[in-house]
């Protein structure tokens, strides 16, 4: 059995309880496959990066056949703005999307799920997509200053593999959703003098375990989630604070992925 998500922001939790931790967030028109069932929650495996956990199953429609056929036969397009406005058009009731929010539709920018039509501006959805490093660049500084919240992937909290997703899928590239399966993505960059723009750093802990990610704009700078989306710089030992002028953050490899 397979569902969308109809709504802005999901929870996805590591358990059946409201107040269970949260995983991540799951995207308006990001489709999942439903493992298990209970009376109000839903197992769940998100289709796009395989992440797996607990929905209110109120926040999620389940699909029918002829839905499931539908969906496989229109194009997917993906909001490439922090925000938008969506309008329910039979009941015209407004929603926000953001940034990532997949559309299953044509050019005109409107989806219909259980005979519901959603409107949005087409100017905010990725029409053509067109991949290089100061592009993937150029989306991930629209998400300047925006707080840190663990599993987040919206402005309005993100966290730093969240941030990295998020912005890799509005340019058509489907990462995994941790930084310690990010990591394996790519090629590796021997040296940071050689790192480019869109390039992903990682950040190990003293156990030598991957705790972090960013993207690099060039060798000497990087924008990553951390307390909140900022710009700081990076050397061979890892990010350097731009208020402590300490390092926070140890270097372990650069991926290249374009």
């Amino acid at each position: 059995m397979k569902a969308i998500i109809n709504l802005p922001l999901v929870p996805l939790r590591e358990s059946d309880n409201e107040r269970s931790e949260l995983y991540t967030q799951l995207l308006f028109g990001e489709c999942v496959d439903v493992i298990e069932t209970r009376e109000r929650w839903l197992f769940i495996r998100n289709l796009n990066d395989n992440y797996r956990g607990w929905l209110d199953r109120k926040m999620v429609q389940i699909l029918s056949d002829q839905d499931e056929k539908l969906l496989e036969k229109v194009k997917k397009y993906t909001v490439q703005v922090p925000i938008t406005v969506c309008t329910k058009t039979h009941s015209k009731e407004k929603m926000l999307l953001p940034g990532g929010s997949i559309i299953h539709t044509n050019k005109t920018g409107e989806l219909t799920i259980k005979e519901e039509s959603y409107q949005l501006n087409s100017s905010d959805l990725v029409i053509e997509v067109g991949i290089d490093g100061q592009t993937i660049i150029q989306h991930a500084l629209q998400y300047l200053n925006a707080p840190y919240l663990w599993g987040g992937k919206s402005i309005f909290g993100i966290d730093c593999s969240g941030l990295v997703q998020v912005v890799f899928s509005i340019c058509g590239i489907q990462l995994e959703r941790d930084a310690s399966e990010q990591v394996e993505s790519g090629k590796p960059i021997d040296f940071l003098s050689e790192a480019k723009a869109g390039d992903l750093a990682f950040f190990e802990n003293d156990n030598g375990k991957i705790i972090h990610v960013g993207l690099l704009l060039n060798s000497h700078q990087i924008i990553h989630a951390s307390g909140w989306v900022k710009v700081e710089s990076i050397d061979t030992n890892g990010i350097i604070s731009s208020i402590t002028g300490e390092y926070t953050h140890k270097l372990r490899v650069i991926r290249r992925l374009l």
